[in-house]
């Protein structure tokens, strides 16, 4: 479970329940920390997560030291997967106690860091550098992918995008459709200029953004705020207008599959 796409950390209490009467297997949440005009309640949401015996924990973003000490200080402790987009990240997270990794190609969808290296080179820089254990993240959508990074080092994979389309998702069958028919090309890298890359759907908002981004004389993020506003953005999985707001791939399911 995404935690942040809960508007609330009683939402995803909420959520985390929902999902214990959907299955008997063991499941996960992603806590990510990342810029935002409001920033979330993020030792709330860690608390909800520890509350409700959930011990397998996915962190992503900046600063996440003080997240990762409330997981680890939980009985028994959360094992804590974090993503990294580079290895200098990789190696500073494994001094704060991960205990493994998610490193995240340029490839990927959402946040992509601001070193643009892809995952042929950064898996095997990992495979080389790091000594605990990693999966790939970022364009992985099918078994040959999952085959490239094994051999490249990794664990396993984490598939995000490619669940958004199956019959079980619970978003509009609209936004599927456009998944499917989209082409590599269709994305675009927005907030570059404010070193908070991502890599969203092409669509008309995300194409504004960037016309904006830019061409922008001032450089103030106002100016571009409203178009990537998330809000706005979760209202296409619930209308089906793909055009509506900006499309976050990945941000409704994301699993590990381990070789």
């Amino acid at each position: 479970l995404t935690a942040l796409t809960q508007p609330t950390p009683e939402d995803l209490r909420k959520e985390i329940r929902k999902c214990r009467t959907m299955t008997n297997n063991p499941f996960g949440v992603n806590l990510t920390l990342l810029p935002a005009l409001q920033p979330p309640d993020y030792p709330a949401y860690a608390r909800v997560i520890i509350e409700e015996g959930i011990r397998i924990v996915e962190t992503a973003g900046n600063s996440p030291g003080p997240v990762i000490k409330q997981l680890k200080a939980a009985d028994p402790p959360c094992v804590i997967l974090h993503k990294c987009t580079s290895i200098r990240h990789a190696q500073s997270a494994v001094k704060l106690g991960v205990d493994f990794l998610s490193i995240d190609g340029f490839e990927c969808a959402g946040h992509v860091g601001e070193s643009d290296i892809t995952n042929f080179i950064l898996l095997s820089r990992a495979r080389q550098s790091l000594g605990v254990p990693f999966i790939a993240s970022g364009g992985f959508a099918d078994g040959q992918g999952l085959a490239a990074a094994l051999s490249l080092g990794a664990e396993g994979i984490n598939m995000g995008t490619r669940f958004m389309c199956t019959i079980e998702a619970p978003i509009h069958q609209k936004i599927k459709e456009a998944i499917v028919e989209a082409q590599e090309t269709d994305t675009e890298l927005v907030l570059r200029r404010w070193r908070n890359t991502s890599r969203l759907f092409k669509n008309k908002v995300s194409q504004e953004a960037v016309k904006i981004e830019r061409e922008s004389t001032t450089g103030k993020f106002e100016e571009v705020g409203p178009y990537v506003s998330g809000k706005r953005g979760r209202q296409v999985f619930l209308n089906g207008d793909k055009d509506f707001g900006v499309l976050r791939l990945i941000s409704s399911v994301r699993r590990s599959v381990c070789g």
